[in-house]
């Protein structure tokens, strides 16, 4: 038994001893990080800017669509009834303010003169007639009532001339400038109102603002449309992002910038060229007051690393890996992450870290 336990003594120490290196070994260090999260991109609800009765419709759920492209309708024919009233009354308008403008006509100046040599007359004759009826008074032929008359006649005649006057004074001197100013504003309120239903015929059609594809188609022709409702759900194509999260021991060696490569289960031979375009300056979970060391290294950070390619293979809550090699150099301010090929990347070799 002695030569036995003998032996058995350097077995176990030599088993001891491999456990103890096997433990306390350093681990290799590493050179890329894998991450997990789900593809996010912007979705946007579009609707019209103006009330009305849908008329059209022209795109469903899962029509891709471009920018600036023509997505539906409105009934515009009482707009367009409205804007033939609002140009017809601006033209009416205008023609006031052109009135005035080249003030009175030559015939109208005429007129007034002749008005004014009327009253002239008028009142010749009433002076003389006058004069004839102060002489028969003072020869006793007629009462002194009757010449009163006929001095009431003169200062009527009189005041006549007066008013012919002032009318060809304002003949001459044309229209007030207040009133010039008056038919200008007028005129500009006109055309204003033509201009809003205008706009509000422009705004008969709802456009798409940016490429995307149609998610959701809520209103249907014949249904009436507001600014506050919602037509349809338009699923921006770009940028399409990962959302993932970083250790805390990992901020410091992954810059905003950095290159990585995304891959998704339903594509895994397809490697799709991207980079960090987002880390979050704080945590997702807020710490305690006093805490330790454990807790320190739980706290994640939200990150967004934009997809270059593939964002016609990419739906939104699609689970993705995200490799993105350490330690690389903080790019430039004016960087374009983008810029460098675009291509897939074929599947690393076995054993072999993902190509950048």
């Amino acid at each position: 038994m002695k030569p036995k336990l003998f032996l058995l003594v350097p077995v176990l120490a030599a088993v001891a001893a491999g456990v103890w290196w096997t433990r306390h070994r350093e681990a290799p260090p590493r050179t890329e990080l894998t991450l997990h999260g789900n593809v996010d991109i912007r979705q946007v609800e579009l609707a019209f800017n103006a009330n009305g009765r849908i008329d059209r419709v022209l795109v469903r759920e899962g029509k891709r669509v471009k920018q600036g492209q023509l997505l539906a309708t409105l009934d515009t024919e009482r707009l367009g009834l409205a804007k033939a009233q609002a140009e017809a009354q601006a033209g009416a308008q205008r023609q006031v303010l052109a009135r005035l403008r080249a003030g009175s006509r030559p015939e109208e100046i005429a007129q007034a003169r002749a008005q004014r040599d009327a009253a002239r007359v008028a009142v010749a004759d009433a002076e003389t007639f006058y004069q004839r009826q102060v002489d028969l008074v003072a020869k006793n032929f007629i009462s002194r009532q009757q010449a009163d008359s006929a001095a009431f006649a003169v200062d009527k005649a009189r005041a006549l001339l007066k008013v012919a006057e002032e009318g060809l004074r304002l003949a001459e001197l044309g229209p007030r400038q207040e009133d010039v100013a008056a038919a200008a504003a007028n005129l500009k309120a006109s055309e204003a109102a033509v201009a809003v239903i205008e706009r509000d015929l422009s705004e008969g059609g709802l456009h798409a603002p940016a490429d995307g594809v149609i998610e959701n188609r809520i209103l249907q022709p014949g249904d009436m449309a507001s600014p506050s409702k919602p037509v349809f759900t338009l699923a921006l194509t770009d940028p399409v992002w990962i959302r993932t999260w970083l250790l805390e021991g990992d901020l410091g060696r992954v810059p905003v910038g950095a290159r990585a490569v995304v891959s998704t289960d339903s594509h895994p031979e397809k490697r799709y060229k991207a980079w960090v375009g987002f880390i979050s300056p704080s945590a997702e979970f807020t710490p305690k007051s006093v805490e330790t060391a454990e807790v320190r290294t739980s706290l994640v950070y939200q990150a967004r690393v934009f997809v270059c390619e593939g964002q016609d293979r990419l739906r939104l809550g699609m689970p993705a890996t995200v490799t993105i090699p350490l330690d690389q150099t903080p790019p430039p301010e004016v960087h374009d992450p983008c810029r460098d090929g675009g291509q897939e990347h074929s599947p690393p070799p076995a054993g072999g870290g993902a190509k950048r």
